[in-house]
Formats: structure tokens, C-alpha cells, sequence
């Protein structure tokens, strides 16, 4: 009889566990504009910004934050946005551009993937459908480093096999498989 419930039990506790939701599983919705927000640690001056998928904006002289992906969770439960951002650094006394941080950055938890940079902190506060600040950003037309040597390559005929359009879903995990 014991052995009976100790039986019956863990077929309920295993069929209660099949139907509660899966956190990991968590459905999140793509969105078109990122709201980022980030600081010159020198001057203290901050700035959010709505920047749109695929755009690019500077932050200061030589900070250039483009957006690659944004999405964001379902209003039912915990919040969460997360957006993949490459930021790179063009010096002005410099020719050459470098990689400051490329990944996902998220909302919720900003320390947990964060740009690592003396001078400035960029971070993402939400993702939305489209932009609403009243003011619009100037979209910088500067080219991310590996594309910047990749284009000079396909100009002078030794780009083969050079892939400039990283898919975020290609260089890290996606925020859905988290």
C-alpha cells in the first residue's frame, strides 16, 4: 500500500511538471527600434536613443552603436527585452576601427552582458514597435570594422568567402533559447 502512493504520487508530481510552463521556453516577439541608453563617463553626459534595427548611431566623437536584433516578452509575466547591439570605437587620431563589444546585451540584468569600456556604458532599457522620442537621431553611415575590411577586400578582388552579415542568431544563443 505504501509503495502504491509513493507511485501514484510521483506520477503527479511528473505530470504536473509536464504541464507547467517552461522558463526556458520563454516566447519573445521581434521588435523593430531598441531604446539605449548610455553615458560618457567623462563629461557624465547621458543620452537614450531610439535606434532602429539595422541603424547605426554615434555616441560622442568615436563611439558607434549599431542594432543588429531587438525583441521582447510577452506583457504576461516577467518583463524582459533583450537586443544583440555591436559597438565599435573609431579614434579620431586613428584609421582603424576596433571592437568594443558585440552580443546580446539585456534589460533586465544589464551587468550580465555588459560593454567593458574606460570612457563610456551603453545599455538597453526596452524594445518597441517604432520609434516615439520626439527628436530623431542622425544615423551615422560608418561601416563596422570587419565590414569596413571586408568591402576594401571585395573592392580589390580577395573577399571570398567573407562573411559581413553575422546573423545574431549565428554568433551567440538567441534570448528565446535562454
Amino acid at each position: 500500500m505504501f509503495l502504491r502512493r509513493i507511485l501514484f504520487s510521483a506520477v503527479l508530481l511528473c505530470a504536473a511538471f509536464a504541464n507547467a510552463p517552461q522558463a526556458a521556453a520563454r516566447e519573445m516577439e521581434d521588435m523593430s527600434v531598441v531604446v539605449v541608453r548610455s553615458i560618457d563617463k567623462l563629461s557624465a553626459r547621458t543620452h537614450t536613443f531610439d535606434i532602429p534595427v539595422d541603424k547605426t548611431v554615434q555616441f560622442g566623437k568615436s563611439l558607434f552603436i549599431k542594432v543588429r536584433a531587438c525583441r521582447k516578452s510577452p506583457p504576461v509575466g516577467e518583463p524582459e527585452a533583450a537586443a544583440f547591439l555591436q559597438i565599435w570605437e573609431r579614434k579620431p587620431h586613428e584609421d582603424q576601427s576596433k571592437w568594443v563589444f558585440s552580443g546580446w546585451m539585456y534589460s533586465s540584468n544589464p551587468a550580465l552582458s555588459a560593454m567593458d569600456h574606460p570612457v563610456y556604458d551603453v545599455w538597453v532599457i526596452d524594445c518597441k514597435k517604432s520609434a516615439t522620442s520626439a527628436k530623431s537621431e542622425e544615423f551615422s553611415s560608418e561601416v563596422a570594422p570587419d565590414e569596413a575590411a571586408a568591402d576594401a577586400a571585395a573592392v580589390s578582388g580577395e573577399a571570398e568567402g567573407v562573411d559581413t552579415e553575422a546573423s545574431p542568431d549565428d554568433t551567440e544563443a538567441s534570448p528565446a533559447d535562454e
